[in-house]
């Protein structure tokens, strides 16, 4: 059975309004903040194509309004199921603007499990759009995924080893110091900005870095704003595998 679902949020952002059209309305700028390797044909009736871990997803611009009001909406699949995204723009004093983001759409069978997903992820991604915008305005980031199995391990035992190979403390506290040494790549030195049960993201002086386990395997999400960007997806995959080695 499908369900529909809408889940609304409201953020105000440390940038401009066109500053905020240019991470939510271009693949450049959604690269920079939210998931996998995205294009965006720059007019209504348009295609906005995202890519994660070689499966792509397509969805139809139906609003393009810059600087004001952005939305797509995919195809509606057989049994019901389509996701449908709206960005709301509204600029205020002092060089802020408001964005309020509507994601909406039909769920399929298990849509209380994916529902419950999604409304804990807008928040980390609104997150890390913050993060971007405040600490790398104006730059374009590399997105960097990559995937291992946790074979059988439990959420807390990959949680312990990911807290391990970050070098922090337990509980992994907000403004606590990570280092990683992913080989083949300049070590990763910088500040946890967000720690839940699920997710540890770090910030450093060229990147934000996410570390998330889900059922079944772990995986990190990467947003590199500095040169060594080569051969980063095949490293902290290594990474990953020897950390549950």
């Amino acid at each position: 059975m499908t369900h529909p679902f809408e889940i609304e949020l409201e953020t105000t952002l440390p940038a401009g309004p066109e500053q905020v059209w240019e991470a939510i309305a271009t693949g450049p700028g959604i690269d920079s903040w939210f998931m996998g390797r995205n294009e965006v044909e720059p007019r209504e009736g348009g295609v906005a194509a995202m890519e994660t871990g070689g499966r792509r997803e397509e969805a139809m611009i139906i609003a393009y309004e810059p600087g004001k009001r952005f939305a797509t909406r995919t195809a509606t699949a057989e049994d019901g199921r389509f996701m449908a995204f709206e960005y709301l723009i509204e600029g205020r004093d002092g060089g802020s603007t408001v964005l309020r983001v509507v994601h909406s759409g039909v769920l399929g069978d298990d849509w209380q499990d994916e529902y419950d997903g999604l409304r804990r992820g807008w928040p980390f991604h609104l997150h890390t759009l913050r993060e971007y915008l405040t600490h790398f305005p104006g730059r374009t980031g590399v997105p960097v995924f990559a995937v291992a199995p946790s074979d059988g391990r439990s959420a807390q035992e990959v949680h312990e080893a990911l807290t391990r190979g970050l070098s922090l403390p337990t509980p992994v506290a907000v403004g606590a110091r990570a280092h990683a040494e992913p080989a083949e790549l300049p070590p990763l030195d910088g500040e946890v900005v967000w720690s839940d049960d699920e997710r540890i993201k770090v910030r450093t002086a060229d990147g934000i870095y996410t570390f998330l386990h889900i059922t079944g395997a772990v995986l990190v999400f990467h947003h590199l704003f500095g040169p060594d960007t080569d051969g980063a997806e095949a490293a902290w995959r290594q990474w990953l595998i020897g950390l549950l080695a």
